[in-house]
């Protein structure tokens, strides 16, 4: 198979995967190979996998609307198609919901934060949503404290709007299905320079210089995405050292614990249940901890984050471990929201990842100019090109599938589905820097 026909992934997490799924859909004739430096033991142990699961069809900026959108209904026909609701706990969000204190905790005005601005501002996803908010009933499971009120986000079509999965489940689904097609998996690899070569054509052609374990491995390219998380821009930078472009690429922490108790009991397996997913507001006031009551009965509990300079980006392959003080709070959240001694709450797993952020809150999904690489490489009649899918904050899940579909569109030369220009890399003076841009 000729260079030509051959795309190298460096990241094998969500975003990476549901590229090569959409790319081994789209031709057979393509050799897609995934590349990451994680061990296959440990492939799963990142943000893809230890990530809360909210889909969302309409809590976007402008920018990231359309991408958004077609990936929620991605989701939706995935599900429908593999039984997604049995394989990866796919469930419609019923009524999202959170919790307030009467005159407790931070008080957050009507404008506090932009959608696009959150996580970035310590604050809640709910702050995202769209529709009205009004006093309702929220699910058995959370305590009723006097004191606290429940109020519904009540948004149009509520129901068709937001959805769970078990990001852990989905990427095994995807990564199985991407082996069943042919795509390569090379794990515990990194990705450690890029080198071009003329032929006679006057066409350049690129390999990408692999080490593994056993050595180095050299594989001939004609397509190169970077779909490697928070860990984007040190790839980017390793492999054109000599680019003009910065990828303002960086990592916030988020820290989460998977609970279950006897009390809380598996979704039944009709096709038809929702579930819940709940904002609240800490006792303390100190953060906005975030519930996803999945399909199997465990309960998803998040929200404390850190920015890059309190808790630095591990190695790609280093395992992180959470910090003692956070999984401590989230612990104390547990029983104070859920009314529980904390003999009755086991904890399953406690997590940290890394998310991709950007300054504007906005993923990057766009192709980098070939005379933007760096010296010698124009591409000159070389076909394909190397493309940037990270960025994705909070929404790596939700907007997963929409990005692999893109950007598959783009490897293989097609009309991408929807617009991308607020998400791609905008000349900003002489740096020439790249950002997403509303």
């Amino acid at each position: 198979m000729s260079e030509a026909d051959t795309t190298i992934i460096l990241g094998a997490g969500i975003i990476g995967l549901s590229t090569a799924y959409y790319l081994s859909l789209s031709s057979s004739d393509t050799r897609i190979c995934l590349v990451d430096p994680r061990p296959l033991e440990s492939l799963h142990t990142a943000a893809s996998a230890f990530a809360g699961g909210l889909l969302a069809k309409t809590w976007f900026p402008p920018a990231l609307a359309p991408l958004g959108a077609l990936s929620f209904e991605l989701h939706k026909h995935l599900a429908a198609q593999h039984d997604g609701r049995e394989r990866w706990g796919y469930l419609g969000v019923r009524g999202v919901s959170f919790v307030e204190g009467e005159g407790e905790g931070k008080e957050r005005p009507e404008d506090w934060l932009k959608p696009e601005d959150w996580l970035a501002g310590g604050g809640s996803r709910a702050d995202a949503a769209s529709g009205d908010v009004k006093v309702g009933e929220g699910p058995r499971w959370l305590r009723r404290a006097e004191g606290k009120g429940v109020r519904v986000l009540s948004g149009r079509n509520a129901g068709s709007e937001t959805a769970l999965v078990d990001p852990l489940k989905l990427c095994e689904f995807l990564l199985a299905e991407c082996l069943s097609r042919g795509v390569q998996l090379h794990t515990s690899t990194t990705a450690v320079s890029v080198t071009s070569r003329s032929s006679s054509s006057h066409s350049t052609g690129h390999v990408i210089h692999l080490r593994q374990p056993n050595g180095t491995l050299f594989v001939p390219f004609s397509n190169l995405v970077f779909a490697a998380g928070a860990w984007t821009s040190p790839a980017y930078r390793t492999l054109f050292p000599t680019s003009y472009l910065e990828l303002p690429i960086t990592a916030i922490s988020g820290h989460s614990v998977l609970l279950r108790s006897s009390e809380w009991k598996a979704h039944p397996a009709s096709k038809e249940v929702e579930t819940d997913a709940v904002f609240a507001t800490d006792e303390s006031g100190e953060y906005f901890p975030e519930m996803f009551y999945r399909a199997d009965g465990s309960i998803w509990l998040g929200g404390i984050n850190h920015p890059s300079n309190e808790i630095p980006l591990p190695q790609p392959s280093a395992k992180a471990t959470p910090l003692a003080s956070s999984i401590s709070k989230l612990r104390e959240t547990a029983g104070y929201l859920y009314g529980l001694p904390s003999s009755d709450i086991l904890i399953e797993r406690e997590s940290i990842c890394f998310r991709p952020v950007t300054p504007a809150g906005l993923p990057i999904v766009a192709k980098v100019p070939d005379v933007r690489l760096g010296r010698g490489w124009g591409r000159r009649n070389a076909a394909g090109g190397v493309y940037v899918a990270a960025g994705h904050g909070p929404w790596g899940i939700s907007g997963s599938l929409g990005t692999g579909k893109v950007v598959s569109e783009m490897v293989m030369g097609e009309n991408v589905s929807v617009d991308l220009s607020g998400l791609g890399l905008q000349e900003g003076g002489e740096g020439w820097q790249a950002r997403a841009r509303l």
